[in-house]
């Protein structure tokens, strides 16, 4: 049979883990092409190289250009694109992820779907931001309360600790030039907080709208997750960045969450805390070349019928011709 036209697929072999992947890459300005089973950005000053397989999401910020062979790379390597605005301080569309198991993500739903199940993962979550504390019996008015006061706690002690002066949190999502530097750079650095988050939660086929403590929006589950690390990962580094008084601190922040993340465990703990809240008694294999068996190439991806007897059946079966 002859070959497909356009590029080969990324050879299984070559896939990476969502946690063993680079956390996110900001591009802007520039040109973002394929070339063979890596990303090339150019601009004035060259042409960079990024093996798309070992990258987690790519934020393209203003003046980028992707091409359609780009993007079909970043799908079939498990990556996600994550359009964002000015600075990366705005989230505007994601990218398709390529997920082969739905397990996690009917977890999920079966999860948040039944009023018990969803206070119970909610207050697995409060309780990884209260170590030692036991939130088995409080309700979610109670829960919101003290993770109020320990966000607000977090920004006194770290104003306190980086020598600057702090009042609230306060900024406008249509103008980042508005805010205080501090407030410039707590967006800058929650916004790349979400965007490797989003990259993770698609990358292990979980449904971004699905969230237990935010609901109603398409990434409700993202803030969800992100609220998890926002103490130990962006308020620190967007207090330190405005003390240092750079000039741009959007791309300062991202640089330094970027430094932040860099070695793999922030991805490592973020999988693993989302597998722990979802199936905390199974062991679940995500998305990666030991997730992919013979079967689920041979033809493409493995389609089951739900059977409601509670089992499933194979798809692509006759089963009219044996009634």
């Amino acid at each position: 049979m002859a070959d497909l036209p356009g590029a080969k697929p990324v050879p299984l072999s070559q896939l990476h883990r969502a946690q063993d992947r680079l956390s996110f890459l900001y591009l802007e300005h520039c040109v973002v092409h394929r070339e063979d089973n890596a990303i090339t950005a150019t601009d004035a000053r060259g042409t960079v190289h990024i093996p798309a397989a070992t990258l987690g999401a790519l934020l393209l910020g203003p003046g980028t250009t992707v091409s359609q062979q780009a993007m079909v790379l970043l799908g079939e390597s498990g990556s996600t694109a994550v359009w964002v605005g000015e600075h990366g301080v705005r989230y505007d569309a994601h990218g398709r992820t390529l997920a082969r198991s739905t397990s996690l993500l009917q977890a999920q739903a079966a999860l948040v779907s039944n009023r018990t199940s969803r206070l119970k993962v909610a207050r697995a979550m409060y309780a990884m931001r209260f170590p030692g504390e036991d939130t088995s019996g409080l309700t979610m008015q109670q829960l919101r309360g003290r993770e109020g006061a320990r966000v607000r706690r977090a920004y006194r002690e770290h104003a306190a600790r980086v020598g600057i002066d702090w009042q609230r949190r306060d900024y406008d999502p249509a103008d980042f030039q508005a805010g205080t530097p501090v407030n410039q750079a707590l967006s800058a650095a929650h916004t790349s907080l979400y965007g490797v988050v989003h990259a993770v939660i698609v990358a292990l086929g979980c449904s971004p709208g699905l969230g237990f403590v935010h609901t109603g929006h398409v990434k409700s589950f993202v803030y969800d997750i992100a609220d998890l690390y926002k103490a130990a990962v962006s308020i620190p580094v967007a207090f330190d960045i405005a003390a240092a008084e750079v000039a741009d601190i959007g791309s300062a922040t991202r640089r330094a969450i970027r430094d932040r993340m860099r070695g793999g465990a922030f991805l490592e703990s973020c999988v693993r805390d989302i597998k722990t809240l979802l199936t905390p008694e199974e062991e679940l294999v995500e998305y990666g070349p030991e997730a992919l068996d013979d079967a689920a190439f041979a033809g493409g991806d493995v389609v089951m019928l739900w059977d409601d007897n509670g089992r499933v059946v194979p798809g692509g079966v006759a089963y009219g011709e044996e009634l």
